[in-house]
């Protein structure tokens, strides 16, 4: 039997999404002094953002828990694009690019699951932004 969930810290999108802000961290470290302002601001901004959101929302009711993953997964894509663009600016080592992809796929595939089974757990009326977060 697995292990009951008692924290946000238990949750292996959690976890999956500190590993990587991590790594987004380990990436932008080595992109020019001139984006510091710019893709490696917001990189990180939007690497934080996942799993920020994702344990700000096992604090709300489910449809509160659902929004906050919704903009979790907004913040996956944002840094997804960000990272296409770093790369095609040259700034993300083949070695680099090649850890963050699969690792940022995975977070997006459970972060989606992790939406669907809360979606799950409200009737269908229920399924709009929640009013006071």
């Amino acid at each position: 039997m697995a292990n009951p969930i008692t924290s946000y810290r238990d949750l292996i999108v959690w976890q999956k999404a500190i590993d990587l802000t991590d790594l987004v961290y380990d990436i932008t470290d080595h992109f020019p002094p001139s984006e510091q302002f710019g893709l490696t601001f917001q990189m990180r901004k939007a690497g934080v953002s996942i799993p920020s959101n994702i344990a700000e929302g096992t604090r709300h009711r489910t449809a509160g828990y659902i929004y906050r993953v919704t903009i979790a997964l907004g913040e996956h894509a944002e840094l997804e694009t960000q990272m296409i663009i770093s790369d095609r600016r040259g700034y993300v080592s083949k070695a680099k690019r090649d850890t963050f992809w699969p690792l940022s796929t995975e977070v997006g595939k459970l972060a989606h699951g992790l939406h669907r089974s809360l979606e799950e757990l409200l009737p269908p009326q229920q399924l709009t932004r929640p009013q006071s977060l």
